[in-house]
């Protein structure tokens, strides 16, 4: 189990009530154990982070990106973020909103590629 700070907690449910459109439209296709079977998770508490969606038998992360963080401090932040949650020994995606609403499939297709590389490795 990778650590995370409790107080997130409450913090992740409202986000869980509130997902944006594109969050919803990439839950849709990863929920229900649809890619090798394996469990993500959303709005999930990580280190001191909540993630976008969370696979613990994979140890993956995806995130989604609005255009806010193509600012560059935003970009900055979202590097400094990266940085620890791969030094917990997972592997980050990060998809811009966009993508997700015109490529779906290409965002799915890299998704299961990466889980399957990941729960082959262990």
């Amino acid at each position: 189990m990778q650590p995370y700070q409790p107080t997130l907690k409450p913090y992740s449910r409202a986000l869980r009530i509130n997902m944006t459109d594109a969050e919803q439209m990439l839950w849709s296709k990863l929920r229900r154990k649809q890619i090798l079977g394996v469990q993500f998770y959303r709005q999930k508490p990580l280190a001191r982070y909540i993630v976008y969606f969370y696979c613990a038998a994979a140890n993956l992360v995806i995130e989604l990106d609005g255009s806010q963080h193509f600012e560059p401090a935003a970009q900055a932040a979202d590097e400094r973020r990266t940085q620890e949650l791969e030094a917990l020994g997972l592997q980050i995606l990060r998809f811009d909103n966009l993508h997700v609403f015109k490529e779906l499939d290409a965002v799915m297709s890299i998704i299961f590629d990466a889980v399957e590389k990941r729960i082959l490795k262990w």
